[in-house]
């Protein structure tokens, strides 16, 4: 199981996707602008296999899948696709090892989480494997044998480094509210049981043993006190999407030692506030919640809303 005690972390750091295809110049702006919290970029550009659903189904342990006109689909052996998006993620960490020599300190990687993925990958018959119980177990076991090989390698390439892993979990709560559509479009899937979204996320995080996983969710309704109990170190979200309701969780969340990333930068293109503009809305609602000041900067990551791609 993941520590869920209060970890340090830098003040800011990325999401994941970035823009452009150059793995080289995106690790080099990656470590230069977040020096002391880096992450292992995504560039979806490059077409399926760069993609988030693609590079985590090339990680995916005796499950392979493949790309048809409706997305990724499972198939029975690993084809281009599959070598594709190995070979993508190979470019990507031989760039973020070249330009983290030496470095010591927090290094965040991302892949989606079981969740995401169950919703989004296809089974033989073109529904989601979110219609299968057993192929959601199967997929969440393979992802986490998968999870830890991909860990082990950044420790290998990255010796310095304190590993952090995101999970990313954007179709969560669709999945938890039965919103996830059929492959006809017309019905959705029946909303998957609590328990066994919390039990699946719970065996994933576990992979990351004594590490701390974050859990990001750039959809309404992030479910804290669920990402909480599966053992999820940090959280996360949209800052932009959060309203009242939520400030009960949020407190609970602080309390307990779960650090908040806060998604306060935009991610698409506009005009940028000044960082303390960009930060505001967080101390009010620090003050609303009547937490210490002093906490902020212990509790809170600042990030995008969203990926840069």
């Amino acid at each position: 199981m993941s520590d869920n005690t209060q970890f340090t972390l830098a003040p800011a750091t990325g999401i994941g996707s970035m823009p452009g295809g150059d793995a080289r110049e995106t690790a080099k702006t990656v470590t230069g602008s977040f020096e002391d919290f880096p992450y292992l970029a995504e560039l979806p550009a490059r077409g399926p296999g760069a993609d988030m659903i693609g590079r985590t189904a090339g990680m995916l342990v005796e499950l392979y899948a493949r790309v048809e006109p409706s997305g990724w689909r499972v198939g029975d052996r690993p084809g281009r696709d599959t070598r594709r998006a190995r070979s993508w993620l190979v470019e990507d960490l031989d760039a973020l090892e070249e330009f983290t020599q030496g470095y010591e300190g927090p290094l965040k990687v991302q892949a989606v989480g079981p969740w995401t993925l169950a919703a989004a990958l296809e089974l033989r018959n073109g529904e989601a494997a979110l219609s299968d119980p057993g192929a959601c177990r199967d997929l969440a076991a393979s992802l986490a044998e998968g999870l830890r090989l991909h860990l082990d390698e950044v420790r290998r390439r990255v010796p310095g480094a304190r590993l952090v892993l995101q999970l990313d979990e954007p179709s969560l709560t669709a999945v938890l509210r039965g919103e996830v559509r059929t492959a006809s479009g017309y019905r959705t899937h029946r909303a998957v049981d609590r328990q066994a979204v919390e039990q699946g996320l719970r065996e994933v995080i576990g992979v990351h043993d004594g590490g701390p996983v974050v859990v990001h969710s750039c959809a309404p309704d992030v479910p804290f006190a669920l990402l909480r109990r599966a053992g999820a170190a940090a959280v996360s979200f949209d800052f932009s999407l959060l309203t009242e309701r939520d400030d009960e969780v949020i407190g609970e969340a602080v309390e307990s030692g779960t650090r908040l990333f806060a998604g306060v930068v935009p991610s698409t293109d506009g005009r940028l506030s000044d960082p303390a503009g960009s930060v505001m809305g967080v101390r009010t609602l620090w003050r609303r919640l009547g937490l210490s000041p002093a906490l902020l900067a212990e509790a809170v990551t600042v990030t995008p809303t969203c990926g840069l791609a």
